[in-house]
C-alpha cells in the first residue's frame, strides 16, 4: 500500500484514466497548435487545461452518484457541440481570410472555451470515481499532471506540424476539432 492510502492496483487505475482524458487534451493541442502558436502561449494554455482537469473531476466527484446517472451523457455532449462550434469556426476563419476572426486561443474567453472543452470529459469521471474510495487530492493532481503535459506535447507537435501545411493549418486543425466534437456526439 502506498503512503497516501491508495493501492498500487488503483494508482495505475487512475494514471491510466489521467492519460485518457489528457489524450483529449494532446490531440486537440495539435489542432490549435496548427494555427501556429508561440511557446508561452503553450504554457498558459497547459496550465489553464491542468487547472480544468483538477477542477472538473474535483466537482464531478463531489456531485455523486445521482448526479452521474442523469447528466453523464449530458456532458459528453455539451463537449462535443463546443468542439463542433470550435472547429466549424477555425474552418470558416481559415476560408473567408483575414475578413474573419478565428478562434482567439490567446484571449481569456477562448482559452476557457478550450479548456472546458477538452476537460468536460473529466467532469463525468469525476463523477464516477466519487462513489469509489479513493485519495481525491492524488487522484486530482494526477489527471491534472497529465492534462497539462499531454497538452504540452499536443501543442508542441502541432506548432512542428503547421510548418508542413502551411496556410491550410488552421483549416486543418479545425477539421480535427470538428472531427472529436463529432465523435463526442455518437
Amino acid at each position: 500500500m502506498l503512503a497516501s492510502g491508495v493501492e498500487f492496483g488503483q494508482l495505475v487505475t487512475i494514471i491510466i484514466m489521467a492519460i485518457a482524458l489528457g489524450l483529449d487534451a494532446f490531440s486537440l493541442g495539435i489542432g490549435i497548435g496548427m494555427k501556429g502558436i508561440r511557446l508561452i502561449d503553450i504554457m498558459k494554455i497547459s496550465v489553464v487545461i491542468a487547472v480544468f482537469h483538477v477542477l472538473m473531476p474535483l466537482m464531478g466527484m463531489f456531485m455523486g452518484q445521482y448526479v452521474s446517472s442523469l447528466l453523464g451523457n449530458v456532458a459528453t455532449a455539451a463537449g462535443g457541440c463546443l468542439l463542433i462550434l470550435l472547429g466549424s469556426h477555425m474552418v470558416y476563419s481559415s476560408i473567408r481570410g483575414e475578413e474573419a476572426t478565428s478562434f482567439d486561443h490567446r484571449s481569456i474567453l477562448g482559452l476557457t472555451i478550450f479548456s472546458l472543452s477538452v476537460s468536460i470529459d473529466s467532469f463525468s469521471v469525476g463523477v464516477s470515481l466519487g462513489m469509489f474510495a479513493t485519495d481525491i487530492l492524488l487522484t486530482v493532481l494526477i489527471f491534472g499532471l497529465f492534462g497539462g503535459l499531454l497538452s504540452i506535447a499536443g501543442l508542441m507537435v502541432g506548432r512542428r506540424v503547421s510548418g508542413w501545411v502551411g496556410e491550410y493549418g488552421e483549416a486543418f486543425g479545425g477539421l480535427i476539432l470538428l472531427t472529436f466534437g463529432i465523435k463526442f456526439l455518437l
